[in-house]
């Protein structure tokens, strides 16, 4: 267990505060096409979906389209092979890339590894580079220091060859001047600190040891959002309780009324919501106080002045919660009570993206991928049928964000504050 907790530290070191290389700017515009790019833990498609529900709601971007083109067993090799063909008629103009678990070969580390898999990612690179596309170079993630247990490795020796790989991700970032996500140390940190407080069988990675579960893919998707700068401020909602002209709402948000400490609101901008409970691998909230994501990404604060108690109850949705005066003048973040009003319409945004995600798997895979293997018997009638058939699915992947975009709507919801003594 020792050598465990200190390889997580040694992981995590250089990691820090500084997880982005390159830009100066954020890296997310709200007219991008996103790609989500990688293995079969991308093809679960889980912190994709994620990624793509908090670009839409919780950054006012709603206009962006997102795409993910996970593959199962796939090394940075095969998405070279397969990029030109598979990604680039979808015009992206940002890529996420999240390989290395398998290009590890599970095994340990050696030198012909790292070589074969960085001239992989160069490979990739190159050719994202040459087609303008913005990338954020993803690291591999992590095997479950519980669980993992492949060709007689030790979760020690196959998360020291990942780590390994990530400095290889790191390095090919800084040299292409692309922002750099770091997925390994990431999940390693919260993986240490949660199995300190939740129990060695709290899995993280999966109880396959590399598969990770949705508390393990909300991790993946914390260090990609990390990496893209975004500035995490949901909206903030200051109130003065006795006077309603002196509110104050920031873009995303406005006051509809306000009496006597209720006050109705209209919101376009959404927190992140969690599901599962506080041990629940199966769910997003049980990793959640691991990690710096409330407050780095997930802020939605509410302030109230001249409060005439001592302290207040902050109802919202189906949950309360009692705060001091001081806490309340200096900002609370709602996004803390997880039983909120949003709850409902961003889990029909999220089964909706699920839909649209399924059916990138079925386009890529069983098609699009396939057009490939004609390219030599091209005349002018498969070409045009090929085309044909390709701007079909390219339609049909349209009618799926459309369906998307339409639940983007406006949520009113009510905040009580209830004066206590």
């Amino acid at each position: 267990m020792l050598r465990i907790i200190v390889l997580a530290v040694c992981c995590f070191i250089g990691a820090g505060q500084s997880i982005v290389h390159g830009q100066d700017v954020p890296v997310l515009l709200g007219t991008d096409r996103v790609a989500i790019i990688g293995d079969s833990i991308t093809e679960q498609k889980l912190y994709s979906k994620y990624m793509d529900i908090y670009l839409r709601v919780c950054t006012g971007h709603n206009e962006l389209e997102v795409m993910q083109l996970g593959w199962s067993g796939e090394r940075a090799e095969g998405f070279a092979i397969r990029l030109e063909n598979d990604l680039l008629p979808w015009k992206p103009t940002l890529a996420t890339l999240c390989y290395g678990m398998n290009d590890g070969s599970y095994k340990i580390y050696d030198e012909a590894i790292g070589n074969t898999y960085k001239a992989n990612m160069i490979r990739i690179l190159d050719q994202l580079k040459q087609a303008n596309v913005k990338v954020i170079v993803g690291s591999p993630g992590a095997v479950d220091t519980k669980f993992f247990n492949r060709n007689g490795l030790s979760a020690e020796q196959y998360n020291a060859n990942l780590n390994q790989l990530r400095e290889i991700d790191r390095q090919l970032a800084e040299q292409y001047k692309m922002s750099f996500a770091d997925v390994h140390g990431t999940m390693i940190d919260a993986m240490a600190k949660a199995k300190s407080i939740l129990g060695e069988n709290y899995d993280v990675c999966g109880k396959d040891g590399f598969h990770p579960r949705p508390n393990g893919q909300f991790l993946m998707m914390y260090a990609f959002l990390k990496a893209m700068k975004l500035s995490g401020d949901i909206g903030t909602i200051n109130l003065d309780y006795n006077d309603a002209s002196k509110a104050v709402f920031t873009p995303g948000h406005k006051m509809i009324s306000y009496k006597d400490g209720k006050c109705e609101i209209e919101s376009t901008k959404y927190p992140f919501c969690f599901q599962g409970d506080e041990k629940d691998s199966e769910g997003t909230r049980s990793i959640v106080p691991f990690t710096g994501f409330q407050q780095e990404l997930n802020r939605f604060t509410l302030k109230v002045v001249n409060l005439p108690s001592s302290k207040a109850e902050i109802s919202w949705g189906k949950e309360q919660k009692v705060f001091s005066k001081a806490e309340l003048e200096t900002g609370v973040n709602l996004s803390d009570m997880f039983n909120n009003p949003f709850v409902p319409q961003f889990e029909k945004v999220l089964n909706l993206i699920g839909n649209k995600q399924a059916f990138e798997t079925t386009m890529i895979k069983q098609m699009i991928t396939n057009f490939r293997s004609f390219k030599k018997y091209e005349n002018d009638d498969l070409k045009n049928g090929f085309n044909s058939l390709q701007s079909a699915l390219i339609r049909k992947h349209a009618q799926l964000e459309q369906e998307i975009k339409a639940e983007l709507i406006p949520l009113k919801h009510t905040l009580i504050v209830k004066l206590l003594e």
